[in-house]
């Protein structure tokens, strides 16, 4: 008996091992057909269109950039974090299809692996726009989106696999209906019309074994509200009829479900304050999500973020509590100030209990030329995101950026007079991080010039103003042919005796500055002369840099 019994079991063995030959024989021959079948151009022009994207004088090194193809709009989507993975979702028009979700993970936040896209045209609408994701308590992740065109409404979709490269939308999407773009009308318990957001979903959120997303405004302010696409917050408004306004300004609508299928409209979200924002601005591409007391997250602070956009002013967000079912703002905040620019924030919290966030950096070339290098779209660099002991926000690049740092050269105690500037040329590079302390003393402005030509007929000029309180980023003379040629400002004030810490990110034409982890400006810039200078100045008073930091960067994208 035991003799038949081991005969039986090396049978089932080498059984076991001839299928396993067979199916590897199997995986071979068709890698094989399908490299047989992939004609020789495609491979060529695959490589040709590689070569030309690491020969782009524009393209970012370590900023996320779409691979290829529109990302215009070009928002970050989806993000998630799960055993161990970052996974985000870039908006695109793909070519032949239209509007989808690609998708990338990582394990770093510097290097990403593309994914099949997760979401494409289809299955009861013609394309998606923007939206969040949610991670069940068992790892099945859920993609929250708003389907194209007309009156669809806001679609789910959960993926297939482990890996989370098949996603398959939700049978009865969508969730939340639409009567009209954006929009949804109804009866509220009155009998009187009530008009709700069906736009641009939020991530989703579980409490207490229910599940919860919120819905943007766009659409009901545009029609309802402000009867047009608004105007900018320090621009003259157009007097609207008495009735609009309950549908005036930002808000967010809640609904709740028990299943992720059938969906309850509650009430709204938040109520928005005349003091932070025009009428006229909306809320759209929200997230909402806890915030951690410590740039390296652990314990939550109570407070929530709430992160979002208007169409006329761009990204800004919340600080408040959540209670009750509502939001109830205490502080306001934004990111971008005299244009959008910087747009459609995008937020996860991961293992470690950090809040990380990325936006989208317009382009800021003529419309024509967005695309003529084959894509467009790129990420701000991922921040983290904090509450301060103040109440008030706290930002700076994820720690991870730092695994990209070469060639460090430091300076230190350089003195800077009044009406001087001085150069700095060898550390110039067009991939790299400063980082500059300085006491301003009674310096009226501080300052540092990147992307210097040697004739200074291209230069951007980064500088804090001590009477105005300001974070300034002039591009006015950043390129000779593209880009906005503006003066972007952000509040900031320094507590007496404070010295200014500026952290200075470029990446050929993005240049990003962080100030003190309280204030940060983004912006797109075009040097044709191929400059790398760096200077400092002062105007009005003496400053003493105690030290300059350099790094050259790693360039972290494929191509």
């Amino acid at each position: 008996m035991k003799k038949h019994f081991l005969l039986t079991l090396t049978a089932l063995f080498l059984a076991h091992l001839l299928a396993l030959s067979q199916n590897k024989e199997k995986e071979v021959n068709a890698l094989i057909k399908l490299n047989e079948d992939i004609p020789k151009e495609v491979v060529k022009s695959t490589r040709d269109y590689r070569e030309r994207l690491l020969a782009d004088l524009y393209r970012p090194a370590y900023h996320f950039c779409v691979p290829e193809d529109n990302g215009y709009p070009g928002d970050p989507n989806g993000a998630f974090y799960y055993n161990g993975q970052y996974h985000l979702m870039y908006l695109y028009e793909r070519t032949g299809a239209g509007f989808s979700w690609g998708h990338v993970s990582s394990k770093d936040l510097l290097h990403w692996r593309h994914h099949p896209d997760a979401l494409l045209p289809g299955n009861g609408d013609e394309g998606v726009f923007s939206g969040g994701a949610f991670v069940d308590d068992n790892g099945s992740a859920v993609l929250s989106y708003w389907m194209l065109w007309g009156a669809k409404g806001i679609g789910l979709a959960k993926n297939r696999d482990h890996n989370f490269d098949q996603w398959e939308k939700v049978g009865n999407n969508p969730i939340i209906k639409s009567t009209d773009w954006g929009i949804t009308e109804t009866k509220d318990k009155a009998g009187k019309n009530l008009y709700y957001g069906s736009a641009d979903p939020s991530n989703i959120w579980k409490k207490d074994g229910k599940y919860y997303i919120l819905t943007g405004n766009l659409l009901v302010l545009r029609k309802y509200g402000s009867r047009g696409k608004g105007l900018p917050a320090n621009r003259d408004e157009p007097e609207l009829p008495k009735d609009s306004i309950d549908y005036q300004g930002d808000w967010l609508d809640l609904f709740v479900s028990e299943d992720l299928e059938n969906w309850d409209y509650m009430h709204r979200f938040y109520v928005s304050d005349r003091k932070w924002t025009s009428k006229t601005e909306d809320n759209m591409c929200p997230s909402f999500l806890p915030l951690p007391r410590e740039p390296g997250g652990g314990k939550a602070s109570g407070k929530h973020l709430m992160l979002f956009i208007s169409h006329n002013m761009g990204c800004q967000y919340y600080i408040g509590e959540y209670k009750s079912d509502k939001f109830l703002p205490e502080v306001h905040g934004r990111m971008t100030w005299n244009d959008k620019s910087y747009f459609a924030p995008e937020a996860l919290v991961d293992d470690k209990g950090r809040q990380i966030m990325w936006t989208w950096i317009f382009d800021d070339r003529p419309d024509e030329l967005k695309g003529y290098n084959g894509w467009t779209g790129t990420y701000g660099l991922p921040r983290a995101l904090w509450l301060g002991e103040d109440g008030t926000l706290r930002m700076m690049p994820v720690k991870e950026l730092e695994a990209l740092r070469m060639n460090q050269k430091v300076l230190s105690d350089v003195k800077v007079n009044a009406g001087e500037e001085v150069k700095l040329n060898e550390l110039g590079n067009e991939l790299m991080e400063l980082e500059i302390t300085v006491q301003p003393n009674d310096s009226d402005q501080f300052g540092v010039k990147v992307c210097m030509s040697d004739d200074g007929r291209e230069e951007t000029v980064i500088y804090y103003d001590r009477k105005e309180k300001k974070l300034k980023v002039d591009t006015r003379k950043s390129g000779l042919e593209f880009g906005k040629k503006i003066i972007e400002e952000a509040p900031l004030e320094l507590i007496k005796g404070e010295p200014l810490v500026l952290r200075i990110f470029v990446d050929k034409s993005i240049i990003e500055v962080y100030a003190n982890n309280r204030q940060a400006i983004a912006r797109r810039v075009y040097p044709t002369l191929g400059g790398t200078g760096v200077s400092v100045f002062s105007n009005g008073g003496i400053a003493e840099i105690k030290s300059i930091k350099k790094w050259e960067i790693m360039p972290s994208n494929p191509y």
